[in-house]
C-alpha cells in the first residue's frame, strides 16, 4: 500500500524559501518516478518537478527553473522540493505524486502518476 504524506507548507513572503516534504511509505524509490504537482485556485494542476531513479531524468517547468530543486533521500523514504525566491503566482496546493510505470515523455503529467498525496498549503504573500 502506497501512502504519500506532504508536510512543509505555509505562509512566506516574496522572495523567501521554504522545503516541502513528502514522506513516502510501500514505494521503492529504485523503481519509483517521484514528482511535486501543484494546484492554484482556478486552475488546473500542474507539474512542478519529477526525478526517477531508473532513468535519472528530472525534468523540470521552465516557470520553477532555476528556483525549484527536487531531490530524495533513500534512507529516510522521504522526497523534497526546494523552493526558493518564491513569487505570489507560487501560491498554489502542492502534491506529492508517485508511479512505478511513468515513462519519460509522462513524467509531467498528472495521468502518468497513480499515487498522490493529499497536499500541502503554500501561500506566498506580502
Amino acid at each position: 500500500q502506497v501512502q504519500l504524506v506532504e508536510s512543509g507548507g505555509g505562509l512566506v513572503q516574496p522572495g523567501g524559501s521554504l522545503r516541502l516534504s513528502c514522506a513516502a511509505s510501500g514505494v521503492t524509490f529504485t523503481r519509483y518516478t517521484m514528482a511535486w504537482f501543484r494546484q492554484a485556485p482556478g486552475k488546473e494542476r500542474a507539474f512542478g518537478a519529477a526525478v526517477s531513479q531508473r532513468t535519472g531524468s528530472s525534468p523540470i517547468p521552465d516557470s520553477v527553473e532555476g528556483r525549484f530543486t527536487i531531490s530524495k533521500d533513500k534512507a529516510k523514504n522521504m522526497v523534497y522540493l526546494q523552493m526558493n525566491s518564491l513569487k505570489p503566482e507560487d501560491t498554489a496546493l502542492y502534491y506529492c505524486a508517485a508511479s512505478g510505470t511513468v515513462i519519460v515523455s509522462q513524467m509531467r503529467v498528472q495521468a502518468g502518476y497513480n499515487y498522490w498525496g493529499l497536499g500541502t498549503q503554500v501561500t506566498v504573500s506580502s
